[in-house]
């Protein structure tokens, strides 16, 4: 093969890179980029001191050559025997896959190289590749490294604008298919500016996208020994807050003085010096400091970027716990793989600590295939048995963690919330987590879990109260270290390819600017669209837009990735809408973004595709709230009504509960009602074609290809749309409601709730990641349409449901909520529950009257408690027995109370509170005063009140009286019924239990309570014994006889109402006698042979009673 000088500019950058420690990106276009890969590495290798450096390749499903280093050695062989190997003809590029330590990974299995360090980096199959897993491995590339991606042959760079991506299937729904790729066009044109970047083809020429290539010149020897320093730097904390940047030599030198000051120090001084930064070696003190102090409440929170060494000062940190004597040390991190540097840095620590291996300490592999052999174990026998040992997050238990001395948990921030908040015990741990890059739950971890353990570190040392509140929050209360490392290791300070990677993917947008100007009133501020063509058109003032609303997203939103902004770029359904102040039109800078609200348009989906969904109980990508919704209500009309759901709406940090995010709110429900008056004919809202894209993608193609790709240069576009779009000036799309999907919380739930959204679905599971449950709330919408858009709507088979199509849903969704509210929810706070269950009734009755289920009938009430559940709840209310009696009866009434089947008792928030935490959730009374802040005698007080109130009700419910009835003399019915009740105490019901009398008595069998045989003849024989049983079936038939014409609702219009008043003004002029005699005859029941005898005891059973009317 013929040999050809390549491009110096090649091997100067790279050889520049390895003299400043920095990388160096290459972006090959052809068919055999592959080929040129082994040229590049043989480059680094030759330029390198070191061994030759690991290689990590990543791509898709295929390779598209063979890897077996043994099938390759098989073939070599037998084409030796055969006489046709030729040594000199051998492969190239075959030779360095075997000679070559080569970490062949794929794309979706990239999550485990998290942690280990490479000297090159090759990506292919480009249309793969998402931002996520541009950070997961480019930030694995060490300082003096190289990083390739791999593109097929094309005559035009501007072909990659039009480009599909895998991850466009996930974007495309029914109604919104059109994907336009923003992102590409994006990442091309950043490539442009990214000094350690040049573009090549597969000859290795430099194309002439590379602006910087002109300036790539050899580095003079001085950068060299800087270089040096930089590899040793550290960053004071004290300049830091001064805002001096020190230099490299400096840094150096700080380094040097501390680790000469902790020489002689136990433990500490010795692996002080395998530290490389000032801030590795004070997260190693703060650690050490933990660890010699031996508190089994005590948490180290290590957090930084990628490539700052925070696995290193983790592994040092576990060398240090062994050098204190900890006995029993965990590991553990999302896979095993991430620990190898962890593991490294424990044999560096030991070996420093003066461990010799295979004689104090073994390291263990795993012989599982799955884990790449990657270390599992470290055990040390010097002196007793230590040992360091590895642990899946899955199986991080309580009972497994029993003996555990020391916990680490490495990149926390990739392992979800409730798992790292469930592996916190009576034992010092260790947190490493990164606080920006690909991680989805970095935000997380920071916001929440860090955030409680600092709250529940100052409670600790405050009141004993304040410390007993922290400790119920699950994690308890310890004490709380944070260390933050803010200098690169892995790589030089100031590596383009770092300032490349976090600008194209907004990394660094992780604090908000400041405000520049005055707040102005919410009132006076607008809602404006955001062209998405403009804003990722790459040009300079949108670049400095697109960072301040990414800011905005990610300071108030925990789940944020880069994935989220190819997603708000390419996604067709996605639009983005800023809240801004009063703009200044003489004005060229930003203004300011006051609140930044990202929509998704669902729904539109066909009758069809919703029955076959619901089928067969599948669902496609996209359309989160109407295929939720459609599946918990089994409803296939549902999808087919048109909808936006609020992904993100994020407020600026100076300007947080002030009204702004109600505001932003408000707007965009006017603007989607056609409640915005516009000020000329809108265009319409259509981002599927974009101005001017098409027709100049395909322009600039068909030159490019007269031209050829090598002298091709790209720019921005310059015939932009307007960035900012007033509402009047843009059609709406026509919605039928409005949705937001979010973790449940008090806050947000409040929230939205105040806005007019109300809930239809509540997850019964928490979420993985944030160990919150999903809840969704919707806002129907109901626009004032012309008569010509009704019918162009009607035209296009598109649905127009009536007014108050979503009571319905919300009448489902407050029966299973109640019922759930004692399984799935019982963990929930009361307040919440109590909260979450107003407003779906609320939403539910619509200005119902009697709310949306009706009052409670007699016939209802008979069928849900016996008069005997009644009478026992009348003798609570009255303080008669202890609550415990009525815990049963509970969740029924408490059921009738909150769906309003009760609709004349009103009650106290704190009554509703106690009730919904008693009555549907289920709880004990200790856990509801821990829970409201309460003493149990209060909350039973509470209780008592509520109960009260309630049972009056309900006994009007069940004899069918209506609540606002008002007798004569002005009493109401509920007074009634209680002076019906007594003052002695609860109505006396007929007995169930059917005593069975020695003789035939028949007092004693009629009277509740009475002693068998009292009262009976002497002379009674075995005749009346055997007549003992038809006359107690025959009395028992006449007793439930009574009962039922006693029953009868005929009878209860001649029952005696009114008061003493009236009762006195009717007998006016009247002689009335003070005492009443009523003569009681009790009488057995007929049976043979039984009327002799009841005519002998006929005056001996005939017995008188004289009794005062009360």
């Amino acid at each position: 093969m013929p040999k050809k000088k390549v491009d110096g500019r090649v091997r100067t950058l790279i050889e520049n890179g390895i003299k400043t420690g920095t990388r160096s990106l290459f972006v090959i276009v052809g068919d055999r980029g592959k080929d040129q890969v082994v040229n590049l590495h043989y480059m680094l290798s030759k330029l390198r001191v070191k061994a030759r450096p690991p290689v990590l390749w990543c791509y898709n499903k295929e390779l598209g050559f063979s890897t077996h280093k043994q099938k390759r050695m098989r073939q070599i062989k037998k084409m030796q025997q055969r006489g046709v190997y030729d040594s000199e003809s051998e492969d190239p590029f075959q030779l360095f896959v075997t000679a070559t330590k080569v970490r062949w990974c794929y794309y979706k299995d990239s999550a485990t190289v998290l942690g280990q360090t490479f000297g090159c980096c090759v990506l292919q199959d480009f249309e793969a590749i998402t931002p996520n897993i541009l950070c997961r491995t480019i930030e694995t590339v060490e300082g003096g490294g190289i990083v390739v991606m791999l593109l097929k042959s094309m005559t035009s760079l501007r072909q990659l604008y039009a480009m599909t991506m895998d991850v466009h299937s996930r974007f495309r729904t029914e109604a919104h298919a059109d994907v336009v790729p923003r992102f590409n066009e994006r990442f091309l044109l950043s490539l442009a500016d990214c000094s350690a970047a040049l573009v090549l083809d597969d000859e290795l020429n430099v194309l002439p996208l590379s602006k910087h290539a002109s300036s790539i010149v050899p580095l003079p020897a001085a950068s060299e020994s800087s270089a040096a320093a930089a590899a040793f730097a550290g960053d004071d904390g004290e300049d830091a807050e001064l805002g001096v940047v020190a230099s490299e030599a400096e840094r150096a030198a700080r380094l040097q003085e501390l680790k000469a000051s902790l020489e002689g120090t136990d433990v500490v001084g010795a692996l002080a010096g395998c530290t490389r930064t000032v801030d590795q070696a004070r997260a190693l003190l703060t650690c050490a400091e933990a660890i010699s102090e031996k508190q089994l409440s005590s948490t180290v929170a290590v957090t930084a970027g990628r490539g700052r060494g925070k696995s290193a000062a983790m592994g040092l940190s576990i060398a240090a716990a062994v050098g204190f004597g900890y006995a029993n040390i965990f590991v553990t991190a999302p896979h095993p793989d991430n620990l190898r540097t962890v593991f490294e840095f424990v044999v560096r620590g030991l070996k420093a600590l003066a461990f010799t291996e295979h004689a104090d300490f073994e390291v263990v592999a795993s012989t599982n295939p799955a884990f790449n052999q990657a270390p599992v174990r470290v055990t040390v026998n010097r002196g007793h048995r230590q040992t360091i040992q590895y642990v899946q997050p899955s199986d991080a238990t309580p009972a497994a963690l029993a003996q555990a001395e020391l916990l680490v948990i490495d990149e926390a921030a990739a392992i979800p919330l409730p798992q790292v908040r469930a592996m916190l015990g009576p034992f010092l741990v260790f947190l490493s987590s990164t606080t920006n890059g690909y991680e989805g739950t970095g935000r997380s971890l920071s916001l929440k879990l860090v955030k409680q353990l600092r709250q529940q570190a100052g409670s600790s040392r405050g009141s004993s109260a304040s410390a007993a509140a922290a400790g119920s929050a699950g994690v308890g209360a310890r004490s709380l270290r944070e260390v933050s490392l803010e200098e690169p290791i892995r790589y030089a300070p100031g590596d383009g390819v770092e300032s490349w990677l976090y600008s194209l993917l907004c990394l660094n947008a992780t604090e908000a600017p400041p405000l520049r100007g005055a707040l102005a009133s919410p009132s006076e501020c607008e809602l404006f669209e955001v062209d998405r063509d403009a804003l990722f058109s790459y040009h300079a003032l949108a670049e400095g837009f697109l960072h301040q609303v990414m800011a905005l997203f990610v300071s108030s939103h925990y789940k944020n990735s880069p994935n989220d902004l190819q997603m708000l770029a390419d996604s067709p359904s996605q639009r983005i809408f800023v809240l801004l102040g009063p703009v200044d039109a003489g004005s060229s800078a930003l203004p300011d973004v006051l609140c930044a609200v990202q929509i998704s348009l669902e729904g539109r989906i066909s009758s069809r595709a919703a029955r076959h969904g619901l089928k067969r109980g599948v669902r496609s990508a996209g359309d989160l709230i109407p295929w939720t919704l459609s599946q918990q209500y089994q409803d296939d009309q549902l999808p087919s009504l048109s909808g936006a759901r609020v992904v993100r709406i994020a407020t600026h940090p100076s300007a947080q509960r002030m009204g702004y995010g109600s505001r932003a709110v408000t707007l965009l429900t006017d603007y989607f009602s056609g409640r915005v008056v516009p000020l000329s004919a809108p265009e319409a809202s259509d981002e599927s074609a974009p101005h001017g894209r098409a027709g100049g993608a395909a322009a600039a193609g068909s030159s490019a290809g007269k031209s050829g790709i090598r002298s091709e240069a790209l720019a921005p576009r310059t015939a932009l749309p307007p960035l900012l779009v007033a509402l009047p000036d843009r059609a709406p799309e026509h919605l039928h409601w409005l949705g937001v999907s979010f973790g449940l919380t008090q806050d947000l739930f409040g929230f939205w709730h105040r806005a007019g959204y109300n809930p239809l679905y509540v997850r019964h599971t928490a979420n993985d990641l944030t160990g919150e449950h999903t809840c969704i709330m919707l806002q129907p919408l109901t626009p004032e349409l012309s008569v010509a858009t009704r019918d162009a709507l009607l035209e296009a088979d598109r649905p127009l449901p009536e007014a108050g199509w979503c009571n319905a849903f919300s009448v489902d969704f407050s029966r299973r909520f109640a019922s759930l509210a004692a399984t799935s929810f019982r963990g929930f706070p009361a307040s919440l529950v109590l909260a979450v269950l107003e407003a779906a009734v609320d939403a539910a009755a619509d200005g119902a009257e009697g709310g949306p289920f009706g009052p409670l009938g007699p016939a209802e009430a008979a069928s849900i408690f016996l008069p005997h559940d009644l009478a026992r709840v009348e003798a609570y209310a009255r303080s008669l027995v202890d609550f415990h009696l009525i815990l049963d009866l509970m969740p029924a009434l408490a059921r009738l109370v909150f769906l309003r089947r009760l609709p004349s008792v009103r009650f106290a928030r704190l009554q509703l509170a106690v009730l919904v935490a008693l009555g549907l959730q289920g709880k004990t009374v200790d856990d509801v005063a821990s829970e409201l802040g309460a003493p149990v005698a209060s909350l039973l007080a509470l209780f008592n009140k509520a109960v009260r109130k309630a049972s009056a009700a309900l006994n009007l419910a069940a004899a069918g009286e209506e609540p606002g009835d008002k007798s004569a003399g002005g009493s109401s019915v509920a007074a009634a019924a209680a002076d019906k009740a007594g003052a002695a105490g609860a109505p006396v019901l007929p007995s169930r239990v059917r005593v069975v009398a020695g003789r035939s008595s028949s007092s004693s069998s009629a009277v509740p309570g009475a002693r068998a045989g009292s009262g009976s003849d002497s002379d009674s024989d075995s005749d009346g014994d055997a007549q003992a049983r038809p006359s107690k079936r025959a009395h028992a038939s006449s007793s439930e006889a009574a009962a039922e014409v006693l029953r009868d609702p005929e009878l209860a219009r001649f029952a005696v109402k009114g008061s003493e008043e009236a009762w006195k003004k009717a007998t006016a002029g009247m002689t009335v006698p003070k005492d009443l005699s009523i003569a009681v005859e009790a009488r057995s029941a007929a049976g043979p042979g039984s009327a002799g005898k009841d005519k002998k005891k006929g005056k001996k059973s005939r017995a008188k009673k004289r009794s005062r009317p009360e």
